[in-house]
């Protein structure tokens, strides 16, 4: 980790270097990923879907100059697919050529590290550096007891058992990061094994500042607009409120529109960029879309 302390003398560095990665940050979140980083245990960070969690993992690997590999969890998500899987058309075609020329192979010729696939887990472990990857498991909410069990290991050893080959310990253990939209509760166990970060909305003053960043085109008046506008949203009664992901589309529906505010009649043509549930167009609806626009601002 000595590579990543020069890179991270603190948090103020990490921080500063965040917003040059183009990602805004406040200063628990930065401590909160700096620990991570210089302490090598895994972070999980919660929050409502938009929030920024995903975007905080890549650019965490971008501050570090080291890969990003990503695992989506997924309803039925599997260790194999999550860890490695054999080549078994390789293996196959090796098996026709030792048979071929009267020769037979073993299970330990076919099941070596020749034969094997790496997928994101394995790939994380191994990565050969300079410095560690960051693994980041995205939405582990939304894979089963059994898998997140499976990932005990890896986070409190920065290791995965492979039957056929035994244990695989990391040279270069990753810098792992968890996000959860919370779908359901995580086990104690995993938690115990992680520090602990809840993203919260970022203040309006802080989305305008992120809009303009990330939406360059959008003029100064047009992202506070957007900002507020969100603002407004959430204080509805929403099944989905929209987050930072939905206030950066807006904004760039607005630009590839023309629009140098919002009115009434823009957020109405705009509103399914923002909202993506028809019961919550129907709120709004109700509501009037103005609430969504800049008037009275």
């Amino acid at each position: 980790m000595s590579d990543i302390a020069a890179r991270l003398p603190d948090a103020a560095t990490l921080i500063r270097d965040l917003d040059g990665a183009g990602y805004l940050t406040d200063e628990p979140l930065g401590v909160a990923l700096f620990l991570a980083a210089r302490m090598g245990q895994p972070i999980l960070l919660e929050g409502e879907p938009g929030v920024g969690k995903t975007e905080a993992a890549k650019a965490l690997a971008a501050v570090l100059d080291t890969r990003l590999i990503r695992l989506q969890c997924y309803e039925g998500l599997t260790a194999a697919e999550a860890l490695y899987e054999w080549n078994y058309p390789r293996q196959l075609l090796a098996i026709r050529l030792a048979e071929s020329r009267g020769e037979t192979l073993r299970d330990a010729d076919l099941f070596s590290a020749d034969y094997l696939l790496a997928r994101p887990l394995l790939a994380a472990l191994d990565h050969p550096g300079p410095r560690p990857a960051v693994l980041l498991i995205d939405e582990v909410d939304r894979g089963d007891d059994e898998f997140e069990a499976f990932l005990f290991e890896l986070l409190a050893e920065s290791a995965v058992t492979i039957p056929e080959l035994g244990t695989r310990r990391a040279a270069l253990p990753p810098v792992v990061v968890l996000t959860s939209n919370r779908t359901r509760d995580l086990h104690d166990a995993l938690k115990r094994r992680c520090l602990y970060h809840w993203i919260e909305y970022p203040d309006t003053e802080r989305v305008a500042a992120i809009i303009r960043r990330r939406v360059p085109a959008a003029a100064e008046p047009l992202a506070g607009q957007v900002a507020r506008g969100i603002a407004r949203l959430r204080d509805l009664d929403l099944a989905k409120p929209p987050g930072v992901a939905e206030a950066i589309s807006w904004a760039e529906a607005l630009v590839v529109l023309g629009a140098d505010r919002i009115d009434e009649t823009v957020a109405a043509q705009t509103a399914g960029v923002v909202l993506k549930y028809s019961e919550d167009l129907q709120v709004l609806r109700a509501a009037g879309f103005a609430t969504a626009a800049g008037d009275g601002d």
